[in-house]
Parts: structure tokens; sequence; C-alpha cells
């Protein structure tokens, strides 16, 4: 099978790319000396989350329940579902931990706390929990210096139905960096407060065996992590063009693609008319606020090589418009109908998202494989 046998859009992997971001990422952790607990939402699919598995403690992080269910199925059972925890959820992780799993959930209220406890209670079972901690007002958690997360912890350690594991966070504003000092800044700062705030729950004679920290630009930046034990990051796997512009990585190191047909022009407006809408792409515009707008997505040639200055520039629910970002006049035989390209993605979440599965190629157009990806929640 070969990418220009393969109706499209679909989405391509990689795999030379992949393997070598792993690889990446895994030595600069190991020099730092911490685990790497990988987070499958940007792959869900089991075949990835392997490789980054490998030579690590164990243990993943999900977004989705789906996704638990997914990968305890392929034998994992040390996961941290890493979304605030509803009472709605609450019977198929009771129902995964009663099969084997070892889940466990986080929270930043009491009243969270006290429908996780007594659901467990219920279920004869005790549900481990995180306490969520606010590093950076980006979303969730309670701030280092809030007496909740005391009250929280104290509530736990002294309840049946489920116990302290320990605390989290995640320093999501790293996304809005504009720098690379800036986000070496914010690598501390997620650092130290998930470290404060271990002590104090121990300076309390709380139990706090997992101080866990993590996104792929504080991974990737952070220069000291002592205190941590472990790290959770998921899109340094395949990269992205949000990542691409904080610095993380550059755009050839992108893993991930949306290979598009032309079907149509309209050249006296210089667009190139693709059948890669934001079905394909999605609707993110994560690099509108950057340096460089990307638009919806850098374009390559088939084999993935970027194609300067020619980016998707709008998107309807199936048409993908190119257009040269320099206006320049475009030689209308290199983008004739039928002829194949690839986009890279601006959040490669939210792209993979829009599809079933990878078609995996190793540095060619040849595809090596086919992998299944697990959506939905």
């Amino acid at each position: 099978m070969d990418l220009f046998t393969i109706e499209t859009p679909c989405l391509v992997l990689d795999k030379r790319k992949l393997v070598k971001n792993i690889a990446y990422i895994k030595e600069r952790l190991s020099k730092l000396g911490v685990n790497l607990r990988p987070h499958g939402k940007t792959a869900k699919n089991i075949d990835v989350i392997t490789m980054a598995l490998e030579g690590q403690k164990g243990g993943i992080t999900v977004s989705t329940l789906k996704e638990a269910e997914y990968y305890f199925s392929h034998g994992i059972n040390d996961i941290i579902y890493a979304v605030g925890i509803a009472p709605v959820k609450l019977d198929r992780i009771v129902d995964l931990i009663k099969k084997g799993a070892h889940i466990t959930v986080i929270l930043d209220s009491l009243e969270q706390a006290k429908f996780v406890a007594e659901k467990g209670l219920l279920h004869g079972i005790d549900i481990p929990a995180l306490i969520e901690l606010d590093c950076d007002g980006h979303r969730s958690g309670i701030t280092v210096d809030d007496s909740l997360m005391l009250d929280i912890g104290s509530f736990i350690n002294n309840k049946e139905g489920i116990n302290l594991a320990g605390v989290l966070t995640h320093a999501g504003e790293s996304y809005q960096c504009q720098s690379v000092e800036e986000i070496r800044a914010l690598a501390k700062i997620e650092r130290d407060i998930a470290v404060k705030s271990a002590e104090i729950l121990k300076k309390n004679g709380l139990p706090c065996s997992i101080v866990s920290v993590g996104s792929t630009p504080t991974a990737s930046f952070a220069e000291e992590l002592s205190g941590i034990t472990e790290v959770r990051a998921g899109v340094f796997m395949f990269y992205d063009l949000v990542m691409a512009g904080l610095g993380v990585c550059d755009k050839n190191d992108i893993a991930v693609s949306v290979l598009t047909s032309v079907i149509g022009h309209q050249k006296s407006k210089g667009w190139v008319i693709t059948d890669a809408g934001w079905t394909a792409l999605s609707r993110d515009r994560g690099t509108a606020s950057q340096k460089v707008d990307q638009g919806y997505g850098v374009v390559c040639d088939v084999s993935g090589k970027p194609i300067d200055n020619m980016l998707v520039s709008s998107t309807n629910q199936e048409h993908g418009i190119i257009l040269s970002r320099i206006k320049e006049e475009l030689d209308w035989d290199s983008f004739a109908i039928g002829n194949l390209f690839r986009v890279l993605p601006n959040h490669a979440c939210a792209t993979g998202a829009m599809h079933e599965h990878y078609y995996v190629v190793d540095g060619s157009t040849e595809v090596v494989d086919v992998w299944h990806r697990v959506n939905g929640w």
C-alpha cells in the first residue's frame, strides 16, 4: 500500500519521526532522574503508548474513560484519569478497579472527595485520588496556599472508600508562553508548587507518594525536577504547529499529518481547493495567537516536506482552501486536480480526534501498517 493509492482525507503517522520524538523526551527526563508517565490522549493507540512506556516504570495518563478501558484491555493497569471526577463516571471507575485496574482519579473539592468516598464504601473498595493543584491559573486546581488542600487531604485520609495518592498539577499556560525562557520559568513554578504542596501534606502527617507534573513544553525545558516522581506529557510523541511555534520542536519533527487531494481551483483568488476541511483538520486555531499564524495547517508535499509559504487559510466542513502566504502566483501544474498534499496540524490531539486510524509510514510514502485510534468518551 502507498499514500498514492489510499482514499483522502486520512491521517498519516511517520513512525521514524515518532520514534525520534519519544527517544528525545525519554533521554531528557532520564537525565533529570524522573519517570515518564505518557499521556494517552494524543495518540489514543496502544502501539504508540507501548513505545512510550518502554524503559519507564510504567503507568499512563488518560483524559477519557474510554481511553482507560481501551488501554486496560491491552494490559496497562496503572492509569491516572486526569480530568476532574464527576459522579456519573464513578460506576465505570469502579468497574475498572474490580477488574484489576489501578485507576486514580483527581479532584479539587470536598464535594468530589465525599462522593468518591461514598461510592468506594458502597462497593467495598478504596478509590485512589490525587489532589489537583493550580500552578498557573490555567484551569482547575487548588493553589498551594489554600487551606482547602489540607482539608481535602485530611478528609480523604480519615475516610473509608478513598485513599490519598498524592498531588498533581498541569502547567497548561505553557501553551501561551512567548519564549523558551518563559517556558523554563513556568516549569520551575510547576515543579516548586507541586513539591511544596507535597511537603505541606507530609508535614501534617498525610501521605503523598505521587508528585506529578506535566506538559510537553515544560517537560521539554525543565531544568530541575528533584522532588517530582513523574512527568506527564503526550503531544511530544507527535508534536504539532503550536509546539513548533513555542520553540519546542521544528516543523520537520511533526510526525502526524493529514493527506488530502486537490479537488478544484479558484485561480482568480489564488485558491487551491482540497477535500480536507475542518472535519479532517479540526477547527483548532492554536497558532492564531503566536508570532506566526499557520492558519489551519502548513502544507507539505506528499513526502511530508513543508512547502514554503503554503498553508490552509480557511476550511468548510469538507473543503480546505490552500493559499500562498505571500500572495504569489502559483504553479498551477504543481497543484493540479488529483495531486496529493499533506497538512501539518495546529493541534495534534484535535486533528487526531477527527480520524479512526493512522496510515503508518516510515520515512517514505509506503504505508507499512494501519493503527487503530480509540475516540469518544
